[in-house]
Parts: C-alpha cells; sequence; structure tokens
C-alpha cells in the first residue's frame, strides 16, 4: 500500500486526522511503515540532496497523535526506545553500499511549521541532538510503533540551515531537491522491499 503525499498538522489537521492512515493500515494488516520527507540539515556534514536515514526524532508538535482514550492497538504508555527498526536500518545500509549511494544518519526533528526555521531555531535544535528539521512524519510514526508496525523513515535534505551564513530557503527549490534524491531513495526502498 502507498500512500500519495500526507495530510500536515499545519494545514489545519488534528493529529487524529493526520495519523487516520496509520490507522488504516494497521487494520489492513500492514507489519511494515516506510516514511519519506523532505527536511532541512542541521549537520555540518550534510549536503543539499542527501540522504539521511532516521535513527531517532524528537517530538516539538504541539499536540500528541495519542491523546484522549488509548486505542487498543498497543498500551497507554508506549515504549519507544527503538522507534525507527535497527534491522532496517542495517538492511539500508548494505544496499547502498553495495549501490555506491551516499547515505547519512541522523536524527529527525518533528515541528509544526509551516514557516521554515530561522537560522537560530536551527541552531537550537542541532544543539538539542537534531541533524534535520521537517513537519511531518513524527506523529505518524508514533502512532505506528503504538500498533506494534516496525518503522525505517529517510529524510531528502533539501535546504541547509544555522551556519554562519543564513541561507534563504524557498518551496520551490525544496521541491527540486526533493525530486533530484528522489531516485536513490525509491532504488534503496525497493531493494528493501525485495529482500524483506
Amino acid at each position: 500500500m502507498a500512500m500519495e503525499g500526507r495530510f500536515h498538522f499545519y494545514e489545519g489537521y488534528s493529529m487524529k486526522e493526520v495519523t487516520f492512515p496509520i490507522r488504516v493500515m494497521y487494520e489492513l494488516g500492514i507489519q511494515t511503515l516506510f516514511v519519506s520527507n523532505a527536511s532541512g540539515g542541521m549537520n555540518p556534514g550534510f549536503k543539499i540532496g542527501d540522504l539521511m536515514v532516521i535513527n531517532d526524532h524528537i517530538n516539538f508538535f504541539p499536540e500528541h497523535p495519542l491523546n484522549g482514550p488509548n486505542f487498543p492497538t498497543g498500551p497507554r504508555f508506549p515504549d519507544m526506545h527503538e522507534p525507527y527498526d535497527s534491522e532496517l536500518i542495517a538492511l539500508a545500509d548494505n544496499i547502498a553500499k553495495e549501490k555506491n549511494i551516499r547515505l547519512m544518519h541522523g536524527v529527525y526533528v518533528g515541528v509544526q511549521g509551516p514557516t521554515f526555521e530561522t537560522p537560530a531555531e536551527y541552531r537550537m535544535y542541532h544543539k538539542l541532538g537534531g541533524d534535520a528539521v521537517g513537519m511531518s512524519t513524527v506523529p505518524e510514526v508514533i502512532v505506528a510503533r503504538h500498533c506494534g508496525i516496525k518503522v525505517f523513515g529517510i529524510s531528502v535534505i533539501t535546504d541547509l540551515g544555522g551556519f554562519e551564513v543564513p541561507v534563504k530557503v524557498s518551496h520551490e527549490e525544496v521541491q527540486e531537491a526533493a525530486n533530484n534524491a528522489q531516485p536513490f531513495m525509491t532504488e534503496i526502498m525497493r531493494e528493501m522491499i525485495r529482500r524483506s
């Protein structure tokens, strides 16, 4: 099952609406979820167009997707020690090495948006342990893990921020960088699915 796009919290949807597709996937028997996003890189080792495997995340959304009555798909207080599956990450690393695809790793910071980050915000998120920041993914991953679904996540680094010289960014530039990196991401994911 594949989704074309997603619902974003900044568009005015509630967290229940943002994560509803994951609930549907669970009911359909999905056992593994692949998530991707475009994000701003804060790690000095990153370049625009890099692919970053998400090792972990920091949730800065103002509303939690599990607020309210507990769904019976998981416990009231779900464990999040491994939100992104280590075996899937290792598989992606092996495939990228075989195919000579540059693959970075890092922590994704999920924020509300819809503004891109200020230089000070980029620096703050990086000091808190983040390597990339974006406006999606974290709510869906939390709900997937609550449902017992394994998750693999990857970010396309579409812009850079928080460095000495501020870099202006536009939505069009973000889309162009994402489009250029997409074939490499698709190749890794397709091969992961084939080998799983």
